[in-house]
Formats: structure tokens, sequence, C-alpha cells
């Protein structure tokens, strides 16, 4: 059996300072807050890829049709529809909340962005 010898913790614990009194900060309604927009921080092929590789990790289609929208309007929504062949309306029809786009019109926008979808196995 194990004794401890209580003497010395008294030395050890000692008693909390005094905490004082603060007013709680105001709340904030999260619906009042300005919507984010990634637009302005894609600027270049890196942060393409590294914001499209954690939408991507989302599994969500939805989020990733939003993702290529945000890239789409920092490369410009018209040079995009230029070089993808694919109108505006339909790219902003493709890439608005809650949209599925086909298959097709995703490899036609990434092509356009310079960028692609790799396959990586998930238990390398």
């Amino acid at each position: 059996m194990l004794s401890l010898d209580y003497s010395l913790l008294m030395f050890v614990i000692k008693p909390l300072p005094a905490v004082k009194e603060t007013t709680m900060p105001q709340r904030i309604n999260v619906a009042d807050l300005p919507k984010f927009d990634a637009a302005p921080y894609l600027d270049s092929e890196v942060a393409v890829a590294a914001y499209l590789t954690d939408i991507l990790e989302a599994n969500d289609s939805a989020l990733l049709a939003a993702a290529l929208g945000d890239i789409a309007r920092a490369r410009g929504m018209s040079e995009i529809a230029k070089v993808s062949g694919l109108t505006r309306e339909a790219l902003y029809k493709a890439f608005r909340p809650n949209a599925k786009p086909r298959y097709d019109t995703i490899a036609k926008v990434c092509g356009a962005l310079g960028v692609r979808l790799v396959a990586q196995a998930i238990h390398a």
C-alpha cells in the first residue's frame, strides 16, 4: 500500500486567485454577418487548387458547384464562358446554390480554369 505524506501537499495546493467579474459580450446574430466571398482570395493556381482540394474532401456536389462558381467569378465569368464553350447564363445556372451540375459542365469549367480533378486512394 502506498502512503502519502500529506504535509507536502499543503505547500503545493494554493487557493485560486479571485476572478474579476466581467460582463458577457453582446451576442452576435449569424444572420447579421456579411456573406463570405472566397473569390477575392482565389488569385493564383495554388490557391485555386488548395480550395478545390478542400471542397472535394467534403464530398458535396452542391458545395463543389458553388466553389467552381467562386473560382469562375474570381477569374471572370465571361472569360470562363468563352474558354469553356458555355454561356454565362449556363454557368450562373450551374453554380447557383444547391445546383447539381452535370459532369461535362464541371469538366469544361475545370479545363477553362486550368485545373483537373484527380482521383486519390483513400487508404494510401
